[in-house]
Parts: structure tokens; sequence; C-alpha cells
């Protein structure tokens, strides 16, 4: 790419995770926007005016083919079905490569808490709300992605807020991250009493195994039964390494077990008390994950 249009590649891997969730799918979904580029006439693609414009719009396009497909999938799926986590290389190593993991923005956007939300929203209601509220896009060109009139996508995107919001404010980092060191000192100890303490009493507990790692198919709820399924799960795994990491820009843990990272935990807050832990096991999403870090500890 030595025409200038590589230089959208980081904006297009930012619009394509936060509407997929899958930072896999997301690169795969900006190769082929350019593959469709390149596959233009010479004098097609000089007269296209804002080439950027272009890549987001057909970009946009393979991500709701995708959404649509990935329904009918997750329906096959083993367990429930969670977003990839992303670890913060600028955090940990200085970022600064070309993979897409690198590119990523790590804001509220792509926090495991809003992209669980992102996912109860239809795939023209994503589209249009993270291209509008998230990238600031205007209706006028959602259309052209959603194939709608700029009015219905003013709908959906309106659709979507509501989601957004009936979902609660996203927890402050700085108490996240204490409530995640508490957290990991009481499963470190194997405190029962401690870990219920810190959980909210209606807690909620998602993990993804995807049918390839050990995980409870069904959401564990309540903070007594989620205190003693993480306790039962650390004295299953004697030498398991639990460090504190950037999940998606905000607080989580990583457990690790002979220099293999084998989950990745993100965390919200409800009144001070953990109420959402998200972990995620299916090796298959933690690819971009090694042991260690920096913060780790």
């Amino acid at each position: 790419m030595t025409d200038g249009v590589a230089d959208e590649r980081r904006q297009l891997i930012n619009v394509a995770y936060r509407l997929l969730g899958s930072l896999a799918e997301a690169e795969d979904a900006v190769q082929e926007a350019y593959a469709r580029w390149y596959a233009l006439p010479e004098d097609r693609r000089d007269g296209i005016r804002s080439p950027g414009a272009w890549l987001t719009t057909v970009t946009g396009r393979i991500c709701l083919d995708v959404l649509g497909s990935a329904r009918a999938r997750r329906e096959r799926y083993v367990g429930a079905w969670l977003p990839e986590p992303v670890p913060d290389r600028a955090a940990e190593r200085g970022g600064g490569g070309a993979d897409p993991v690198d590119l990523l923005v790590l804001d509220e956007s792509v926090s495991m808490a809003f992209l669980v939300v992102l996912e109860t929203m239809t795939p023209a209601e994503r589209v249009a709300f993270v291209l509008h509220d998230v990238f600031r896009y205007p209706f006028a060109e959602i259309a052209g992605v959603l194939g709608r009139t700029p009015a219905a996508c003013k709908q959906l995107a309106a659709s979507a807020r509501r989601r957004v919001r009936d979902a609660g404010p996203a927890a402050p980092a700085a108490g996240l991250a204490g409530a995640v060191r508490q957290v990991k000192e009481a499963w470190e100890a194997r405190d029962i009493g401690a870990l219920v303490d810190l959980l909210d009493p209606t807690a909620v507990m998602t993990a993804d195994g995807g049918g390839v790692a050990g995980a409870a198919l069904h959401p564990v709820e309540g903070g007594a039964h989620i205190a003693r399924y993480m306790v039962a799960l650390a004295e299953r795994a004697p030498g398991l390494v639990l460090s504190e990491r950037p999940v998606n820009g905000t607080p989580g843990l990583v457990a690790s077990l002979g220099g293999m990272v084998l989950t990745v935990a993100s965390f919200d807050l409800a009144g001070g008390r953990v109420s959402r832990i998200w972990v995620v096991r299916n090796p298959e999403k933690l690819g971009w994950w090694v042991s260690g870090g920096a913060g780790a500890g």
C-alpha cells in the first residue's frame, strides 16, 4: 500500500473491532476492503475523492455482513460468547508495531463492559451507533453503509443509545483498579469470605471457553457462588499466576500457568463492589496475550 490509503488502516481497524468485537475478524474485514480497493480499475480509484470514506463504507458493509452471519454461528457456539480481549501494548512494551493490536485506540468504547452492550444490538443498530456516536460519521454517510435513509439511521442510533444508557455508566478506572487488586489478593489467598465481601450479592460471572477450554457453560450468579467457584478453580490449578494487566484499556486480571496465558478477566463495578466478571478462556481468543508485561503484580 504505497498510494496513501495505507494510512487509513489504523482508523479502519478501530472501526471494525468495535463493530465486530473480534480483532481477527476486524483484520480480515479491513484486508477485504483493501482488496476491493485495489481490484478497482485505476481510473475508478483516481475518481474517488475520499479514499478513506470509500474504505470506511466498504469496511462497514463487510462488518454488517459478518455481524449478520455471526448470529447464526454464535447460536452454535459452546457456552457464552464474549468479545475478544486485547492487551495494552503501549502500556506494556511501548507499542509502535504494525500488528492490529498495536493500532487500537483503547478507550471506553472498547472496554469489555461496553462491547458486551454492543452485542445486544441488532447489526444495523451497532453500525449506526458506532459510526455516529463513537467515530462521528454523519448519518448521510452511514446511510450509504446500511442502505437506509439518514432518518432511519438516526433512529437506529437512538435505539442503540438507549441500550447503552440502560446498561448504566462505566466504572471509574481508579475505583476499578483498587477492586481488581483486592480480588486478586483474596483469590490468591483462597479467601472465600473476602471475595464475598468484594462481590455484589447479585454479581454475575460469564465465562467463554468456546468448548475448547474448561469454563462454566452458563453464567454463575450471586457473589457467594462466584467466590466459591473462583476458589475451586484456584485449588484445581496449583502454580497459577495472577497478574494485574489492562484488558481492553481497563484494569483486569490475567492468569497464566507455566508461562502460558490461560485466562483473561474483565470487571465492572456497581456501588463500589464487583458486579460483573467476564472471563475469556478460549485459547483462540488469547493469541495476542503473552505472560508477564509491565504492571504485572
